[in-house]
């Protein structure tokens, strides 16, 4: 019988949601994404709230709101407190989403849901990892392990896959099989064929052209528009897919000299490409290359101006002029996208453009049905201050909620002090004088061991009195040989703090909010949130589901499409078994280390002792084997490095071909054993020359042998 697992849809199942799953792997509980819409709808969470408790771990693929926008309100009101797991660029850049959201939403109400200290408190403790980094899990989850691979779709996006006892279980959702300018492919194609593989049908029912026809006509589509004078809006994500369309923009109005402005109007879009920046190593190759060979910065972006809270104003002075603005949120229910799609909406010559599917129940999903809605009514709201009798009003209702905690405070210290009296009624205190005791003490005899007698004339201590407090500090600043260790950054000016909002508290992160949004999240000026309603004309679906798992089944006969909070067990029917090595077997075992691993061939008879299997050497002797060779050297890792050793060397419809003569190219070889994916193997194509042996004894410098 193989691991027990478990896989529990808490979201987006025979839907287009956020995903959440719970998946449990003999008994180690791992949260599968913690997504939300930008709705905030706590109904959403309802099945979340029943196992997040119970949680032992959280893994994030990808840094949006679908994947990771409840992940601050569970920690805070659902009872989540498990480890989080997530890349460099997911941690990061989904730490701008929520700050991006959050601030969107308190502008326009009085957001109460998490705050940016529990969005901070979330993110702090964020466990991150590189792509094909082993992470062994310890205590509960002893024997397990986290290997981040690449996705595609979005920046340090991850295909997660969970190893116990010999067993793959592979979590891939959002995942893009094409490489894109910044992104690489993803690698699930790589992966043998593991015991469970967990994934969604979000575009199952999509047709995907060619990448550069795809851009050519999206580019026309907007140019078209600007030509005739009108604007374009494009909703989009605060860090997700947005960086991929940004490249598109800068490099088209490069390449045809377009003169039309680009705008990037997010809360945090200059932190957003000042962190992309510096993150090359989760990038394409291309882009790596660039930067290493040229220094040349594919986000040194020429032809795009990021702009943040002023933003809007600065679109609001070019009037009409034609214009391309990527505004967050894609959803369209808050952010800059919602203000300027009203805007924009009403004039027939602008273009909304829509580059992803709308969240289901907002207005982006309400203006991508088929037919579209001839008009749609749309909230605008906004925060004003307090004037007249509603400021006046105001400043009494503080001034009762002022005098009701100085009540309290004042109840509570009379409370403290009757019950100090109460307890020095039945102790003495050598602070309170007693006069009679004084007395008693002075006919008690010794002169030195009892208490003296003592003048008390004139002064009578109140019943009331106590003992003399003082408040404690406590000094817990660090010295050094030189005296007490001074932190630079306390020594700034007061005004220098309150000016600058720093995006949180977590090392790193040091980027920077504008002054003026600043001021909106210190302000204490009274305000409220006015509301009216105007007229604008204008993951996967069930379908997409049920297509998706026939498609499957055609191939397998294990596939499921459980329902939200439907459990079903996915233990595969694998025998796997644990075992013992003989302290006699393990001393004639030569081991070969292979980066972090250990490896041996060894040969074995098993046993069973005590309902144990125990591995002892072999009774007679073990008949003879060819020599295996451990490795998956990469044909364009080999290609450099048979470069470096002065041969010549180019791909060539899918082979190396080395010379004039000599090709190498990976095959796969088909097994019969049922379940089986087959193996692979590299083979050398040419005639018996000097090359030839020279590249085969290249080539098994990269194996191990055994």
């Amino acid at each position: 019988m193989g691991t027990p697992v478990q896989v529990t849809p808490l979201s987006e199942a025979y839907g287009e949601g956020p995903l959440c799953y719970l998946l449990v792997v003999d008994g180690f509980r791992f949260l599968l994404d913690c997504g939300w819409t930008d709705l905030c709808d706590t109904s959403q969470l309802e099945p979340l709230a029943k196992v997040a408790p119970t949680v032992d771990a959280v893994l994030l693929s990808h840094p949006d709101m679908m994947h990771l926008g409840a992940l601050p309100y569970a920690l805070k009101h659902l009872g989540l407190s498990a480890p989080v797991y997530a890349s460099e660029p997911v941690f990061r850049l989904g730490l701008l989403t929520m700050y991006d959201h959050f601030v969107s939403r308190r502008k326009v109400s009085d957001f109460d849901l998490f705050t940016l200290d529990d969005i901070d408190a979330a993110f702090k403790n964020v466990v991150t990892l590189k792509y094909f980094q082993n992470y062994l899990l310890n205590d509960k989850g002893e024997g397990i392990v986290i290997i981040p691979h690449v996705a595609g779709h979005s920046l340090g996006g991850t295909v997660w896959k969970i190893t116990k006892d010999g067993e793959d279980i592979v979590y891939a959702v959002d995942f893009n099989h094409r490489k894109e300018r910044h992104l690489k492919a993803t690698v699930l194609g790589s992966f043998a064929r593991p015991a469970v593989l967990i994934t969604d049908a979000y575009n199952a029912l999509n047709n995907q052209c060619y990448k550069k026809t795809q851009d050519e006509d999206f580019i026309d589509s907007l140019v078209n528009v600007l030509v005739s004078n009108g604007s374009v809006l494009l909703p989009v994500d605060t860090a997700g897919r947005v960086l991929e369309l940004l490249l598109i923009l800068d490099k088209y109005w490069s390449e045809r000299d377009l003169v039309y402005p680009i705008y990037f109007l997010t809360n945090v879009s200059t932190s957003t490409i000042d962190y992309v920046k510096s993150l090359f190593e989760w990038m394409s190759d291309e882009i790596r290359k660039s930067f290493e060979e040229n220094r040349e910065n594919a986000f040194f972006l020429k032809k795009v101006t990021l702009i943040i809270n002023k933003g809007k104003k600065e679109l609001d002075k070019l009037g009409d002029a034609p214009k391309v603005v990527l505004a967050s949120m894609a959803s369209l229910e808050v952010g800059f996208s919602h203000d300027i799609f009203v805007d924009m909406a009403n004039e027939a010559g602008n273009l909304v453009l829509f580059t992803e599917k709308g969240q289901l129940g907002t207005l982006a999903h309400m203006l991508q049905m088929d037919p579209p809605p001839r008009a749609v009514k749309v909230t605008m709201s906004n925060r004003i201050p307090l004037v007249g009798d509603e400021l006046k009003a105001f400043e009494e209702e503080q001034v009762r909620i002022k005098k009701e905690e100085m009540l309290k405070v004042r109840l509570v210290k009379e409370g403290g002090m009757k019950d100090f009296h109460g307890l020095n009624a039945k102790a003495s205190h050598p602070v309170v004088i007693d006069a009679s005791s004084s007395r008693k003490s002075s006919n008690a005899g010794s002169h030195l061991g009892g208490n003296m007698d003592i003048l008390n004339h004139g002064f009578v201590p109140p019943p009331t009195s106590v003992a003399p407090r003082f408040l404690l500090f406590e000094n817990t600043a660090e010295w050094d040989d030189f005296g007490e260790i001074i932190n630079p950054d306390e020594m700034m000016k007061r005004g220098e703090i309150d000016n600058t909002l720093m995006l949180g508290s977590i090392e790193g992160l040091d980027a920077k909010i504008d002054e003026d949004l600043a001021c909106l999240l210190h302000d204490s000026t009274p305000s409220k949130i006015i509301s009216n309603e105007m007229t604008v004309l204008v993951h996967g679906s069930t379908e997409a589901t049920e297509h998706l798992k026939m498609h499957c089944a055609e191939n397998s006969k294990h596939v499921y499409a459980p329902k939200i909070e439907e459990t079903i067990d996915v233990t595969s029917d694998i025998s796997s078994y644990k075992v013992q090595l003989s302290e006699n077997l393990t001393s004639h075992i030569m081991p070969r280390k292979i980066g972090e691993l250990e490896i041996a061939w060894l040969d074995a008879e098993v046993e069973k002792e005590d309902e144990n299997l125990i591995l002892n050497p072999p009774s007679s002797t073990p008949p003879p084997r060819r020599p295996v060779l451990v490795g998956d050297p990469k044909l364009t890792d080999f290609k450099r490095f048979l470069e470096y050793n002065g041969l010549q060397v180019e791909f060539a419809d899918g082979a190396l071909r080395c010379g004039e003569y000599i090709t190498l190219r990976k095959i796969i070889v088909d097994s019969s054993q049922k379940g089986s994916a087959g193996s692979q193997q590299i083979v050398i194509e040419g005639p018996l020359c000097e090359d030839y042996y020279k590249i085969r004894k290249l080539l098994y410098s990269q194996f191990y042998m055994l």
